[in-house]
This record gives C-alpha cells, sequence and structure tokens, in this order.
C-alpha cells in the first residue's frame, strides 16, 4: 500500500510543480516593479481553473478572485514589447497556446473595470512544430513568459490585459487547465486602428471546441487553435 501511495505522488509531482502565474511585468525587457505589482491577484495561487469551471463564468476574465479595485496601472505606449513573466522564475511546462487579449476601459478608468466589456485577441502562440502530441512542438513550452508587442495603431487609452496560457495535458477528460491574469496597463499613442474582431468574457471558448477539448494523447496530427482572430493591427 505504502508503495502505491508512493508512486501515485511521484507520478503527480512534475504537475504540480508545472504551475504558474503570469504576474511580473517586463517593458522593452526591463523588469517593472514585483510580482502583482500591475497584476490584479487571483485567489488560486499557481493552481489552474478547469474548463467546467470557466466557460460560463465570468472568472474566465481575470481568473478566480481577481476583481478590480486595489491594483496599480502602469504607462505604456505604441510599439513598446510587453513580457508577462512567471513568478518565482518558473517555465511553462505544460503543452497548449497561449494569448494576449486587451479590453478598453470606460471613462471611469481601469482600476474599476470589470472587464464587461468588448475584448479584442491581439497575440497568440500555438505551434511550432507539426506534432501537437509532442511537449516541446509548442512555441511556448520551456518559455518563462508571453511577449506581446504593442500595435501601432491601437487605441490610446486604459486597457485590461488578459494573459492566458491553457494546458492541454488533460483536456481530453475535460480538465484543460488555465492560467489567466490580467494587467492594468495605460497605453500611449496615436492610435488610427480599429482593434476586432470583438468578443465578450464568457462568451469565447465553449468546453467542446477542439482546441479546449483536445487529446495530445492519441498522436493528433493537427491543433485548431480556440477563441477569436487575432487583430491585424489595422
Amino acid at each position: 500500500m505504502k508503495v502505491a501511495v508512493f508512486a501515485l505522488l511521484a507520478a503527480s509531482a512534475p504537475l504540480a510543480q508545472a504551475h504558474y502565474i503570469f504576474n511580473r511585468l517586463i517593458v522593452n525587457g526591463a523588469s517593472i516593479g514585483g510580482e502583482y505589482a500591475y497584476t490584479r491577484k487571483n485567489s488560486n495561487s499557481y493552481n489552474p481553473a478547469y474548463t467546467n469551471e470557466l466557460m460560463n463564468s465570468n472568472d474566465l476574465r481575470c481568473n478566480k478572485g481577481a476583481t478590480a479595485g486595489n491594483t496599480a496601472t502602469y504607462t505604456v505606449k505604441a510599439g513598446d514589447k510587453i513580457g508577462f513573466k512567471l513568478f518565482n522564475n518558473e517555465f511553462i511546462e505544460h503543452p497548449g497556446p497561449g494569448f494576449v487579449y486587451i479590453s478598453k476601459a470606460p471613462e471611469s478608468g481601469v482600476k474599476s473595470y470589470d472587464g464587461s466589456g468588448d475584448w479584442v485577441k491581439v497575440y497568440e502562440t500555438a505551434l511550432c512544430g507539426s506534432n501537437p502530441g509532442t511537449d516541446n512542438n509548442w512555441c511556448s513550452w520551456q518559455k518563462d513568459r508571453l511577449e506581446w508587442t504593442i500595435q501601432s495603431k491601437i487605441p490610446p487609452g486604459e486597457y485590461l490585459v488578459r494573459v492566458e496560457h491553457i494546458g492541454l495535458h488533460e483536456a481530453h477528460a475535460g480538465k484543460a487547465q488555465f492560467y489567466i491574469e490580467c494587467f492594468q496597463l495605460k497605453i500611449e499613442g496615436s492610435g488610427g486602428g480599429t482593434p476586432g474582431p470583438v468578443a465578450k468574457i464568457p462568451g469565447i471558448y465553449t468546453k467542446n471546441d477542439p482546441g479546449i477539448a483536445f487529446n495530445k494523447w492519441n498522436n493528433p496530427k493537427s491543433y485548431v487553435v480556440p477563441g477569436p482572430k487575432v487583430w491585424n493591427g489595422e
């Protein structure tokens, strides 16, 4: 019995250790503030939220417990390269896609904004190889951050910036792992673009989307990226 329990703990350890949080802001290669300095703090720490918890929940916006009201906002400008770095010098150790979505806050500002407006996907990363069943074929595998270069024509204003990685190793069992954080950024620039297509969150995914209910264990030949298309910058 003791042997069986030890084997179970040993098997589960790598999955637990692979959990992560995007809670550090990097601007043009420089670290800005510390953990959660400009990130809404979630209540589930480095643990993921799962498919059945999020698809129809407002928690899909910024994660569990990540509410408005207590987070500072950092000013950047169009063209800046923004990094969303993992805490504790961790690495992404689950196969799956990564995304950045933005939602422009109303005149009252991003600090009190609940994310109920329109969202636009501005960045995505998925496969860098031809085999979605192999972990190192995913572009974000073993990276310590997701990075987005702000489109030059983005309208200026305050934004809720949603960073997400979806771990797919248990997705076939209805348990895709969602690692989500929201940053607060004020973006300066000349604007001129019309970000789109727009979507509401929740509403960007369903539990039956091929990219959410994905089975990496049955020798898949392709992967369908979930969610709306990425804004083309115009």
